[in-house]
């Protein structure tokens, strides 16, 4: 059954509110916070590669607080272990049986702060319950609770200390954007005081069982062929531009169509369009390539081998027609 256009006009509504209310704490940055809530209603991760003092922590606890939900924050260090996220199992004396005691990624919006100053093998600790929404200690598999995001923060000026994360990880990141500084405008009324109050503050504006009724809706909206066939012609061309070692995954292709639903239905569309999947094909395919060693010495980004790729791969005029 595919989203009908009421629905749609629903969808947006409550979009737009749940934007809103972050942007009374992330000012300026309503494309992020779009984004960020692009990631969550289609049941992905965000990851933010950015400066410190942001809002990276502030938007996390802001989403939350929006969905009336649980926060937690990892920092990630060199000496943290899988366990420190994941949790352990205690053996109680007195009844003579372990306890399993949840670490910080039972939460709704867990901010892993700095990923990438972590061993390898605490980043991977994130795997399974990014994938799967569910870790496993001694043999016992423990869910996480509904909604679940992940939103992980990388500085890209200090790289003494750190551990690049794998293409396998990184591929489960739905989306990788930057908050940035904000505007002059957004600036002087942080200066003014009082305009950005404390993300703890705000008031709930959807519970968390509807944002996971939101994210079942956004899968029944309307994709058409020609949309598929684009997004396939676009991971195709990823792999074969003469910049690109590694392309995009069919990971990556369900992300972008995952996504573009959703974006679609915030903005009041029970259909995808083309800008859509446009939109999107940045901040969703971005960090999943893997540049050729000359290309990136010549200073090529993804960005610039995206852009090209968008302007290089028509889609039939008649969608969304």
């Amino acid at each position: 059954m595919s989203m009908t256009p009421e629905q749609a006009t629903g969808f947006k509504t409550v979009v737009d509110r749940l934007v809103e209310n972050v942007e009374h704490v992330i000012l300026g940055k309503t494309h992020v916070v779009r984004l960020a809530f692009t990631a969550m209603l289609s049941q992905g991760h965000l990851l933010l590669e950015d400066f410190p003092g942001t809002g990276k922590t502030s938007l996390a606890r802001a989403m939350a607080q929006s969905v009336q939900g649980t926060h937690s924050r990892i920092q990630f260090t060199p000496d943290l272990l899988p366990g420190d996220i994941t949790g352990v199992s205690i053996f109680d004396q007195k009844a003579g049986v372990f306890e399993f005691h949840q670490g910080p990624i039972f939460a709704n919006i867990v901010l892993a702060d700095e990923i990438n100053r972590a061993s390898p093998k605490t980043q991977s600790a994130l795997l399974e319950v990014m994938e799967e929404h569910h870790v496993t200690v001694d043999g016992i598999t423990h869910p996480v609770t509904e909604p679940f995001m992940v939103i992980a923060t990388q500085n890209p000026i200090e790289q003494a200390g750190t551990y690049r994360l794998p293409e396998a990880q990184l591929d489960r990141f739905m989306m990788k954007t930057s908050l940035g500084y904000p505007d002059h405008a957004s600036t002087l009324r942080i200066l003014e005081g009082s305009a950005r109050p404390d993300a703890r503050e705000l008031e709930p504006v959807v519970a968390g069982d509807m944002v996971v009724k939101l994210a079942a809706l956004a899968r029944t909206v309307h994709v058409d062929p020609e949309i598929n066939d684009y997004v396939s012609r676009l991971v195709e061309a990823t792999r074969l531009a003469p910049e690109v070692r590694l392309g995009v995954s069919v990971r990556g292709a369900l992300a972008l169509l995952k996504a573009s639903r959703v974006f679609a239905a915030a903005h009041g569309r029970h259909f995808v369009l083309p800008d859509d999947v446009k939109s999107l094909a940045d901040s969703v395919f971005a960090h999943r390539l893997v540049l050729d060693p000359e290309a990136e010495f010549d200073g090529v980004t993804a960005n610039n081998v995206i852009g090209q790729i968008l302007i290089d791969s028509p889609v039939a005029s008649r969608v969304g027609e």
